[in-house]
């Protein structure tokens, strides 16, 4: 028998969960099939045991900044502890919570593998071997993510190296660990696994956090280097071998061999989607899923497939590989496949309900390192590549009152990227302790397009952090009026 339901979506993530969720409160039914634990990879894999390895550090090294405080720290992390309380936030990798969530929504649930079959037509393997069929009377969304590259690197494979998973969600902490990579996951891996302990090397083909300002990654870089962690810029590996022992042997370009007892690749994503029978619909499997901005999935020519049936969210859209973002995708996602399906007018224009806009030029980000890298919107480098008149404003964050308040010897750094031509800030970044907070002021100011000239209206509360951003508009103004 086939079941029928206004929308199925392949994967029951965070991303997948809130598509799902609005549909049904646009008045769909729906149903989420899953081939594993029911929120994805940020709720187990990813964002929340991530942070929660992070914090114990960042929460130590803070109070040791501090004088009055950092005489009262004596002690060392204690690994276990950490562990134990990263274990809690992946709810010991038990989604029964989830699963409930899902049922008190109103949303059904199939677990087992999806393949498609044709259009709008979906099965779905179950671990036993019995199988589901499904139909979507209106859309079918992807939502399956994506999973970690392995570079071609002779022997790396069967060295069986961690990947984001393995390292978010490991038992003990080794006591060497070399990374491969130098983004985001490389840097907050490197940060918190040398706050545990380990010693760890970092071998990046490029500079760190590369797609940030290059401040940023310079910053990160230097603090890396202060917990210990042995930063090698401009480095590759040529050969991985893992011996009888467990010793991984990973060997450089010059013939130097570094031993440790685990190896981190963290080299980039690839799109979650060879073996979804995409060949059944006529999309090639393996191949990222690109769409339009109401995430209506584009063919090879560019269009929405017949029908305008197929959605994808997340990472699998390749558009941006952040859980925020995905959600704010699968929020548009289903209630433009809410409305299309009961026939209500879409809002389809930049910036209206049922569009992902601010996938282009007004993500916000936070890398999680010590001290934390927060931006939104474009870097100097690519507003000029965009075409943009634009200036640059920088300003020391430790030169704010509230600051020297919050850390002794505060060190950070603020840029503001101005869009000379409309007076509107097209970029800002943050590097310092704390500066997460202050990204949702930013976000405003981006999304927003709020003119300088009102920007000076709104008055931070003394002494914060946020003063920053007055600092930010007078230093403008001074360069403007020279």
């Amino acid at each position: 028998m086939t079941t029928e339901y206004d929308l199925i979506v392949i994967g029951a993530g965070a991303i997948g969960e809130n598509v799902a969720d609005r549909a049904v409160q646009g008045g769909l039914s729906a149903v989420l099939v899953e081939a594993e634990l029911v929120g994805g990879e940020c709720s187990y894999w990813a964002c929340m045991p991530s942070k929660a390895l992070l914090r114990p550090g960042e929460a130590l090294r803070s109070a040791q900044h501090i004088e009055g405080s950092k005489e009262a720290v004596t002690g060392e992390l204690d690994a276990q502890a950490v562990l134990k309380r990263r274990d809690s936030f992946a709810s010991n990798w038990d989604d029964s919570g989830q699963v409930e969530w899902v049922k008190g929504a109103g949303i059904d649930l199939v677990r087992g593998h999806a393949t498609f079959t044709g259009v709008k037509e979906v099965e779905v393997k179950a671990a036993d071997g019995s199988v589901t069929r499904l139909h979507a009377r209106h859309a079918v969304t992807v939502s399956t993510g994506s999973v970690s590259l392995l570079p071609d690197i002779p022997g790396l494979a069967d060295a069986q190296p961690w990947t984001s998973r393995e390292a978010t969600s490991a038992k003990s902490v080794p006591a060497r660990l070399v990374i491969i990579g130098g983004g985001v996951v490389a840097a907050e891996m490197a940060t918190a696994y040398a706050s545990l302990g380990s010693v760890v090397t970092m071998l990046s083909r490029g500079k760190l956090l590369a797609k940030e300002e290059e401040f940023a990654g310079l910053m990160v870089t230097e603090s890396l280097r202060a917990l210990g962690v042995d930063v090698r810029v401009g480095e590759s590996a040529t050969e991985v071998r893992r011996d009888d022992d467990g010793i991984v042997h990973t060997t450089l370009p010059d013939g130097t061999v570094l031993e440790s007892e685990e190896l981190l690749v963290a080299a980039g994503r690839l799109p979650r989607t060879g073996d979804l029978g995409l060949e059944a619909i006529g999309l090639t499997p393996n191949q990222w899923l690109d769409t339009d901005d109401t995430l209506l999935v584009l063919g090879d020519d560019g269009k929405p497939l017949d029908g305008e049936w197929l959605y994808a969210t997340g990472d699998v859209n390749h558009r941006v590989l952040l859980t925020h973002q995905g959600k704010y995708q699968a929020r548009a996602c289903g209630d433009v496949i809410a409305a299309r399906a009961t026939g209500q007018p879409v809002s389809d224009a930049p910036w209206g309900r049922h569009v992902a806009t601010a996938d282009h030029e007004a993500v916000p980000q936070v890398t999680f390192t010590d001290p934390p890298v927060a931006s939104v919107g474009l870097t100097a480098a690519a507003a000029e590549k965009a075409g943009y008149r634009t200036k640059v404003v920088d300003y020391e964050i430790g030169n704010v009152a509230g600051a020297s308040v919050h850390t002794d010897g505060y060190t950070g750094k603020a840029r503001m990227v101005v869009d000379e031509d409309r007076k509107v800030v097209l970029g800002v970044t943050f590097v310092g302790p704390d500066v997460q907070e202050l990204l949702t002021s930013a976000t405003m100011a981006v999304v927003g397009g709020i003119p300088l000239d009102r920007l000076w209206h709104v008055v931070p509360a003394y002494p914060t952090i946020s003063e920053v951003w007055l600092r930010l508009l007078e230093t403008y103004g001074r360069d403007d009026s020279a």
